[in-house]
């Protein structure tokens, strides 16, 4: 079985959000709010995952998370949104 890779949208304390990527999503939250993750977050605890999107390969999810980041806010936003709405 391979590997999952995934991009996420983490929301920090202060109400801003980080994007990543990870094999881990558990994880990758866990070493976020230990303070160990990004520097971006660190300052920012605790952090919640709020989104996050599934690839079979590392190139898809990096680019990804290159398209995530170059998102407005708001866009970023109603991603989130959007993916919340559909899980209903």
């Amino acid at each position: 079985m391979s590997e999952k890779h995934y991009t996420y949208i983490l929301e920090c304390a202060d109400g801003t959000l980080y994007c990543g990527y990870t094999t881990n999503p558990k994880e990758r939250e866990k070493t976020h709010n230990l303070g160990t993750g990004a520097k971006y977050t660190r300052c920012r605890l605790p952090v919640k995952m709020v989104h996050i999107e599934c690839f079979d390969t590392k190139s898809e999810a990096l680019k990804r998370e290159c398209a995530i980041k170059k998102l407005t806010r708001k866009k970023k936003l109603e991603l989130i949104n959007k993916k919340a709405g559909s899980a209903r």
